[in-house]
């Protein structure tokens, strides 16, 4: 940590020593993706009064600029369909040029140790897809690990082409999601920015006043200090790891994320509250794809886990364009990095390949609660998504009926046209349902896509 620390000053001095001359921050380079069919931000710095040329290699256009009394200055460029590769010339006293610059889509992958765990950590098949990566339509560009007490304005970093050796460090769940999108997007170039941190709560990835100028979510974020695992301080990652690429055009994020809040009862307001500034940063409205946490032994408390989860399924109705996908059938519950990464990739590529690019009309979401009806002694549920409903096991123990009273006891199960209906005998007048309301279980309704029910109380 020290060494990156040093590291980072010492760029910081040598850029510091560049800003006469016409410079960029790093996440504009050689090798990298820049969102197509888009007018897209490009930004540096130079002399003051300086006046800075931009021609871009795709049609030859050149946009001009004069930098500010701050050294800085940025042009808004349009970008054509997808293609590449291209060259951009930016000139000013002296010149800048960026090569084999591809056009395509462009994805954040964000989160904690799930989303930052590569084909090095052991993923299942990991040196099969290792010898297989080659594929120079995907770039990746890895954000180093980083905290600082106020916005910074670059990062260390440079993108990369996919190569064997690339993909080997890179965020696994990432590049199989480009790998799908490329299968339906047929030759559109996907470039990647991976930031994360293992271990790490999602209150340090967001502004720090944020968490500060609200309540709920500064009560909430106190308790994270009792804790000693990596950054805990809001806005520290966000700082570093997030705020120097702010403005830098992408077509959305994903996000896995929710280990490390585990016990928050709150979590639906802290995930909304990071996913509503990131936009309110950008100015883009741009889609928020996460993954569901896997069913997992936390703790004594045997709820801990299972009230995260069911707060992810509630941002969905919180928070406009946002998907999610679940693990609980592709993970175990005693390892809190399921390998098989690859399925979390290609589910999260199949939302955006339907809800971005409307190019698949496949169901591609698991059945989602939507309602209930009681009637008498029995609760009708209603599903989203509820084509073609089953029990993996035909028959199921994971509902759960309650009355006024609150105490749940199991219900019997069964479905009929896509409705599940419940009763029990211990629960004349029920009120209540709760569904797969465990830390360890592992819901056993699907539909017809084979995809997994989330768990789930109504309130």
């Amino acid at each position: 940590m020290k060494n990156n620390i040093f590291k980072f000053v010492f760029f910081l001095m040598i850029s510091g020593t560049m800003m006469a001359n016409v410079s960029l921050p790093n996440i504009f380079g050689d090798n990298m993706v820049l969102q197509r069919n888009s007018e897209v931000k490009i930004w540096g710095w130079a002399n003051p009064k300086e006046e800075i040329k931009l021609v871009s290699g795709w049609n030859n256009q050149e946009y001009k600029v004069v930098a500010n009394n701050q050294d800085q200055w940025e042009l808004h460029i349009k970008t054509p369909e997808a293609g590449g590769p291209y060259t951009i010339s930016i000139k000013g006293y002296n010149e800048v040029i960026l090569k084999n610059i591809l056009i395509g889509e462009v994805w954040v992958c964000a989160g904690q140790s799930n989303m930052e765990m590569s084909a090095s950590w052991g993923i299942d098949n990991g040196e099969e897809e290792m010898k297989n990566a080659a594929n120079p339509n995907i770039r990746f560009f890895t954000v180093p690990k980083l905290t600082a007490t106020t916005p910074q304005n670059n990062l260390l970093g440079n993108w990369t082409e996919s190569t064997p050796e690339t993909m080997k460090n890179f965020s696994a769940i990432g590049y199989f999601f480009a790998k799908r999108l490329r299968e339906d997007l047929k030759n559109v170039p996907i470039g990647l920015i991976s930031s994360n941190w293992g271990g790490t709560p999602a209150e340090i990835w967001m502004p720090e006043e944020v968490v500060q100028n609200d309540s709920l979510l500064l009560e909430n974020a106190r308790k994270l200090n009792e804790q000693e695992y990596g950054p805990r301080q809001p806005g520290r990652a966000y700082n570093a790891m997030i705020y120097p690429f702010i403005g830098f055009k992408i077509a959305g994020t994903l996000w896995y994320q929710g280990e490390s809040n585990v016990g928050s009862l709150v979590y639906d307001k802290t995930l909304s509250a990071l996913i509503s500034s990131w936009r309110r940063a950008w100015q883009d409205e741009f889609p928020f794809y996460f993954v569901q946490i896997a069913p997992y032994k936390t703790g004594s408390h045997n709820f801990s886990n299972v009230t995260v989860r069911n707060s992810q399924r509630k941002v969905l109705s919180e928070v406009p364009r946002t998907e999610m996908v679940l693990t609980s059938d592709i993970s175990d519950t005693i390892d809190i990095h399921p390998k098989n990464k690859k399925s979390v990739g290609i589910r999260l590529a199949n939302l955006a390949l339907a809800e971005t690019y409307k190019v698949n009309s496949n169901l591609v979401k698991g059945p989602l609660f939507k309602d209930i009806k009681i009637e008498k002694n029995k609760v009708v549920v209603f599903f989203d998504y509820a084509d073609g409903l089953y029990f993996k096991n035909k028959t199921s123990n994971q509902f759960e009926l309650a009355g006024a009273d609150e105490n749940f006891y199991p219900a019997e199960a069964s479905i009929k046209n896509n409705e599940v209906i419940l009763n029990s005998k211990k629960v004349p007048n029920p009120a209540e349902v709760r569904f797969a309301w465990g830390n360890t279980i592992q819901p056993d309704l699907f539909n017809k896509a084979n995809l997994p029910a989330s768990c789930f109380i109504t309130e």
